[in-house]
């Protein structure tokens, strides 16, 4: 702002007749009014505007000579505006610009060459203040735009991180419930069969305590893999590969054990399936066969699985007089849910109408894609 005075004080040294002399009190009246209101700028940045501009068309009438000097704070004022506010500031800045031009054009007489370029200087200043205010408004939109592409990127970048570590901890904790209920579900089954027949059937009871060990035994080397694999470092992945149906003869007959009967059937050709949908066929048959040996009331199974051209089709049902669903909040069931949406299947479960419950999914036999694009064809174990 003393920048300011200054300068509309050296604009009053400069009389109309071209010669120099003192600043007279209308000089200091000008540049008084015009500063004064400066400071209003950032909060009024159009009154400010106005004002300044109302000071300079008074300069003529005055008997001071017009020059960019004299106007410097209606310059700062166009500055101000453009840079703070959105395109309405060029039409004032344009308005100032015209009223100095009128103003400082002389009504009579002949220009010279001079007098021209002074005009043209007053007019001109304004708007060469507003397009490098106008200018600098760009460039802050841009950094401003170019922070708010980088914090949505940081937050992009944390949920993800959020969503991929809920997801392994959700797998991780379907891992776990399968291979322990299904193990501690043979488990107690075997122990319970020796302590029936611990006084009348010796031989049996040593039968099925070995068994048990057999069992617990699986049980520890499973829990043993899936600890050290969670302890690896990297995308390590274990060395032992995920089951799948080639391994379905080996569970149907722990549960067989166990003493629950299993009936396999096939129908259709069988074929290989892509390793997260040979692994999800195989979790949802073990979890569903445990349910039945906790839950069904009955010592009959019937797996059946029917091949077509672009899915399987796997049920698992009993005859049982029991609720195969566990008790809240049934983590078997929700899994067997979360397994079979997750390669782009799905799956029903309900109480069958001739009595017992049954499991099936409908599972696709091809690679597929499912949400986020991402091929079914991998799911770590």
């Amino acid at each position: 702002m003393a920048m300011a005075f200054a300068f509309c004080l050296l604009g009053g040294v400069v009389r109309m007749d071209g010669t120099l002399s003192p600043p007279p009190a209308a000089a200091y009246s000008i540049a008084v009014v015009s500063c004064a209101v400066l400071p209003l700028r950032h909060r009024a940045p159009l009154a400010t505007m106005a004002a300044t501009t109302a000071a300079g068309v008074l300069v003529p009438f005055l008997g001071l000579l017009l020059s960019p000097l004299i106007v410097a704070p209606a310059v700062i004022a166009a500055y101000s505006l453009t840079a703070r506010t959105g395109r309405r500031a060029a039409s004032a800045v344009v308005l100032t610009s015209v009223a100095l031009l009128v103003a400082s054009t002389p009504l009579l007489g002949a220009l010279s060459w001079q007098d021209a370029s002074r005009i043209a200087a007053v007019a001109a200043f304004p708007l060469m203040a507003g397009v490098v205010g106008h200018s600098v408004q760009d460039r802050r939109a841009y950094l401003a735009a170019v922070e708010e592409r980088a914090v949505r990127a940081e937050q992009s970048r944390d949920g993800e991180v959020r969503r991929r570590v809920a997801e392994e901890r959700l797998r991780i904790a379907r891992e776990l419930h399968d291979l322990v209920a299904h193990q501690i579900t043979l488990a107690n089954a075997q122990a319970t069969v020796a302590a029936h027949l611990f006084d009348t059937r010796p031989e049996q009871t040593r039968k099925s305590l070995d068994e048990l060990i057999e069992t617990t035994g699986d049980a520890l080397d499973g829990l043993r893999a899936t600890v050290g694999l969670l302890r690896q470092s990297g995308d390590a992945g274990s060395d032992e590969p995920a089951p799948g149906l080639a391994r379905l003869p080996v569970l149907v007959e722990s549960f067989r054990r166990a003493g629950l009967e299993v009936a396999v059937d096939h129908e259709g050709t069988a074929r290989p399936l892509p390793p997260g949908v040979d692994l999800t066929a195989y979790r949802i048959i073990q979890e569903a066969l445990t349910n039945v040996t906790k839950h069904a009331g009955t010592g009959n199974a019937r797996v059946r699985l029917a091949w077509r051209c672009d899915r399987v089709t796997i049920t698992v049902a009993d005859d049982g007089t029991g609720a195969t669903t566990e008790p809240a909040p049934g983590y078997g069931l929700i899994g067997m849910r979360e397994r079979a949406t997750a390669v782009g299947g799905h799956l029903a479960a309900g109480r069958r109408p001739e009595g017992g419950f049954q499991v099936s999914t409908q599972l696709p036999a091809k690679a597929t894609k499912v949400a986020g694009g991402v091929p079914n064809t991998v799911d770590a174990s």
